[in-house]
């Protein structure tokens, strides 16, 4: 009975017995970005690094407790600070635009934290395996940010906005310096390990 009331539907739409209930393109029911502007894009995009920035400020303290290499717990302790200073770089980006300061969820950031956090639960405290799990999960995390950064970095420029620019500078340089110091700790750690 189902299948019959489905197909008839099928059939009165196509037939045209039923008209669409979006008439104008103003009353569609749908969200769509289809008609964002550069600048609405860029916006997004900054509200969703925003997140990602604000949710590592509340990631790393975890990584940093679960880390067994003191030298591992204080990199991952100064990044904190400087993601710290990441946040309120782009709320003054947020006060040049004009724009307020909102986070939009950024659901890869949190798929990679969620990663993050696996591994800390399936390897064994204090041991260069889960250090190594750890470096892991926080180049991802790096190699995220530089590419957002990187893309917005080119838009802001678009844009005409060398001011936002400089500032998304910043916290990409940083971001990549990041990425340097955990490449060569898991460089260092991973040279130790035995050949299996």
């Amino acid at each position: 009975m189902a299948k019959s009331s489905a197909k008839k539907a099928v059939s009165q739409i196509s037939s045209g017995k039923i008209k669409s209930a979006v008439t104008k393109k103003d009353e569609s029911p749908f969200t769509t970005d289809a008609n964002l502007s550069l600048q609405d894009l860029f916006i997004g995009e900054l509200r969703d690094t925003y997140w990602a920035e604000k949710h590592l400020v509340n990631a790393i303290p975890k990584m940093v407790d679960a880390a067994g290499a003191d030298n591992l717990k204080e990199a991952l302790a100064d990044h904190l600070e400087v993601t710290k200073t990441h946040v309120s770089r782009l709320e003054k980006i947020f006060q040049l635009l004009g724009e307020k300061t909102i986070a939009k969820k950024c659901d890869a950031m949190e798929g990679l934290t969620m990663s993050g956090e696996h591994v800390i639960e399936n390897t064994i405290t204090d041991t260069e395996i889960r250090d190594i799990g750890i470096i892991m999960s926080a180049l991802k995390v790096e190699n995220f940010e530089i590419t957002t950064y990187k893309g917005m970095i080119q838009v802001a420029h678009s844009l005409g906005k060398e001011d936002v620019a400089d500032l998304l500078q910043q916290n990409h340089d940083e971001e990549i310096e990041a990425s340097n110091i955990l490449t060569e700790m898991s460089q260092s750690i991973t040279e130790n390990q035995p050949a299996q």
